[in-house]
């Protein structure tokens, strides 16, 4: 005889049938029949999703922090390269200092 083999669902499978168990609409029961899942396994997807909610807002939007470490030597090599564009427009326009 054969042994059953485990059946391997994508994440993407997972969320769709735990969302759906999230929203209630139907019992976890229908869920797993209509996907051909367990709904044992169907329960255990939704505490997931549940349980791992809030790590979705965890991170702060916005810009970055940056370490400060590199912050002086590009700051200088920004007035570097402005100071040359300066001098090069003010040659090209004829003023001079």
């Amino acid at each position: 005889m054969g042994e059953a083999k485990r059946k391997s669902y994508t994440p993407a499978f997972k969320a769709r049938v735990g969302l759906e168990a999230i929203r209630g609409v139907r019992t976890v029961n229908e869920i797993g029949q209509d996907y051909g899942v367990h709904p044992a396994q169907v329960g255990q997807w939704k505490k997931e999703i549940l349980e791992q909610a809030q790590t979705l807002f965890e991170k702060q939007r916005g810009p970055q922090q940056e370490d400060g470490a590199g912050a002086p030597e590009r700051l200088y090599g920004e007035i570097g390269r402005l100071k040359m564009e300066l001098d090069w427009l003010k040659k090209k326009s004829g003023l001079s200092l």
